[in-house]
């Protein structure tokens, strides 16, 4: 059986798509489509249903898949150590929320670049355009607070981050710690609100897990005062004394150790978001990528 021909399968399975699987082949899609109705003559059965949005494998094509692709993925690493061997330079594309790949990221990183690496890096807050730049072969790695769905991708939790209710000082002392928790939100009525985005996403996690309530009720403006699309810039806006936010301990620990900004309330379980690093199903048989995975992997075993 032609290995050509087993490749573009396993990519259209993985990526669920011809279009998908093209792009990621840097084949044209009837090509693609060329491809999978030969395998399937040889075979004389069907290994993918058409549907409107896309392909679903049939019985037969779940089992080549699963039979085919750990090999395909072992020729892959086998010609990835020989391209090594001769000294070839490979760029490790990273894309994910600014804040935690300048911070945490791209510092863990950076010894691979004396190690034959490149790293290209785009900075996409939204986890959704992130995920279709993967799907799309313009980043081989990405880190996410969204696990996803299917088999295109394959997503390893990386560590659990710490959400904080801070705020500057001045804030923090108009604020009774015990009224907090007994009011909940209705003890923070007139502090300025900082956040990422208008629709509040740090607060409304943070209220719901902690209050058991959410922002917009009357206890609480459903409008930041002011927004910044940064956690830096937030943080930076909450020390200033703009007002107060919900902000990842990593972030905010060393304004926090030196009292610049004030945790107004250590509930007994706080609210903690999981980070995700997620490549192409397939994708770690590729040297560089599985030695940056595997680097982020023990680096956040400290974080």
């Amino acid at each position: 059986m032609d290995l050509a021909l087993l490749r573009t399968f396993v990519a259209v399975h993985r990526a669920g798509s011809f279009t998908r699987a093209a792009a990621l082949l840097g084949l044209s899609q009837p090509a693609v489509t060329s491809q999978i109705r030969t395998l399937e003559r040889q075979l004389g059965r069907p290994l993918f249903h058409r549907r409107a949005r896309g392909v679903t494998p049939t019985a037969v094509g779940d089992e080549l898949a699963h039979k085919a692709a750990p090999h395909l993925d072992a020729l892959l690493r086998i010609t990835e150590a020989e391209r090594e061997a001769a000294g070839a330079l490979r760029t490790l594309h990273l894309a994910g929320p600014p804040e935690f790949l300048c911070l945490r990221v791209l510092p863990a990183l950076a010894p691979l670049v004396g190690q034959g690496h490149t790293l290209r890096t785009v900075l996409q807050a939204g986890a959704e355009e992130a995920l279709d730049g993967l799907a799309a072969g313009h980043h081989d790695l990405i880190a996410t607070t969204a696990r996803p769905r299917g088999g295109l991708f394959s997503a390893t939790a990386l560590c659990d981050e710490e959400h904080v209710l801070v705020a500057a000082p001045y804030w923090a002392a108009l604020v009774d710690p015990d009224r907090l928790r007994e009011a909940g939100p209705a003890a923070l009525e007139g502090i300025p609100l900082v956040e990422v985005h208008e629709t509040l996403p740090l607060v409304a996690r943070y209220w719901a897990a902690v209050f058991e309530t959410r922002p917009g009720t009357r206890t609480r403006p459903d409008a930041a005062t002011v927004v910044a699309p940064d956690l830096r810039a937030v943080l930076e806006c909450v020390r200033a004394g703009a007002g107060l936010a919900v902000l990842p301990r990593y972030l905010c620990q060393d304004a926090l150790d030196s009292g610049q900004i004030i945790a107004l309330l250590e509930p007994p379980v706080p609210p903690l978001r999981t980070w995700f690093l997620v490549v192409r199903s397939g994708s770690l048989a590729l040297a560089h990528l599985a030695r940056a995975h595997d680097r982020l992997l023990r680096a956040a075993a400290h974080w």
